[in-house]
């Protein structure tokens, strides 16, 4: 078996520098320099005998090729890395990485954490924020929550939340502009997120008024600045539930139509198929599907 694998100075060089998307960002992690990578790569290619990255003048792009392989591969690392990891730390208590994207860590997932940690105290969780695809995440994790569904090749994944949309806002903002009708948002500042920028256009054209012109708009660059505004009376935000049920009910927003509903993409757990049979995984993607 050993005289099928690949020179494994080159293959670990070829790994850093496809997940990275950068020679030099590959030289940096494992400490050596940007010609030392390029070398190991040429190395590796000469023995597979096929082109992993694309040359156009001093720019280098993952092939086609390159990223099926860095696809098959990357679950060999990562379990050489978990089984390393704990060899070297028996009696460390089991650490959960959560990627999740940040509205709905803030929104739905802290809030609830609580409840994991009490029913698993052996469990130690570290939570990250990211909206980039997971194939493009520097740091590892153990589970990564994104919409879904979606080709993630490598990954098993679960829907766990579904979501909908309705205009949300402090109550005190309809007290001299109440809204009965979807036009009586014409009368009102509608909150914008970059992050979703056709959630207003989707919902007014389902409301069967695609052409409003609010009285003002306000923007973002990440939906929960937007949430937040509409909590601190800024505003009407289209907000998601049941993500924001726990503000309705204690009163810190309302929703003065109740419909149209729009449907958006619901929520996935997405883990490593390496990571498919550790105990603490399955916990926590078990908690997540009966939350």
């Amino acid at each position: 078996m050993s005289q099928t694998l690949p020179p494994l100075n080159a293959l670990r060089a070829f790994e850093a520098a496809a997940r990275l998307n950068s020679f030099s960002l590959a030289a940096n992690e494992l400490h050596v320099t940007h010609g030392a990578i390029s070398k190991q790569i040429r190395h590796l290619e000469d023995w597979l005998g096929q082109a992993l990255f694309e040359r156009h003048g001093g720019r280098v792009k993952l092939s086609e090729t390159g990223w099926r392989y860095l696809v098959q591969i990357q679950d060999s690392f990562d379990i050489i890395s978990s089984a390393t990891s704990q060899l070297r730390e028996p009696v460390v208590q089991r650490r959960l990485t959560i990627n999740s994207t940040p509205t709905l860590a803030m929104r739905w997932l802290l809030p609830r954490l609580q409840h994991f940690r009490a029913a698993n105290p052996d469990i130690e969780l570290r939570i990250a924020t990211s909206d980039r695809d997971i194939s493009r995440l520097e740091s590892p994790f153990d589970i990564a929550i994104r919409r879904g569904p979606g080709d993630w090749p490598g990954f098993v994944s679960h829907p766990f939340l579904q979501e909908w949309e309705l205009p949300l806002c402090h109550p005190q903002l309809l007290e001299h502009n109440p809204i009965r009708e979807p036009a009586d948002l014409a009368r009102h500042t509608l909150l914008i997120a970059d992050t979703r920028p056709a959630a207003w256009p989707r919902w007014l054209t389902l409301a069967g008024i695609p052409d409003l012109k609010p009285a003002a708009t306000l923007e973002f660059d990440h939906f929960y600045l937007a949430l937040q505004a509409a909590i601190d009376g800024l505003g009407i935000a289209l907000g998601p539930l049941p993500m924001m049920q726990q503000e309705l009910d204690n009163g810190a927003l309302c929703a003065p139509l109740a419909s149209p509903v729009a449907p958006v993409r619901g929520y996935c757990w997405i883990v490593p198929r390496n990571l498919m049979e550790d105990p603490a995984v399955s916990a926590f993607c078990s908690w997540l599907e009966a939350q």
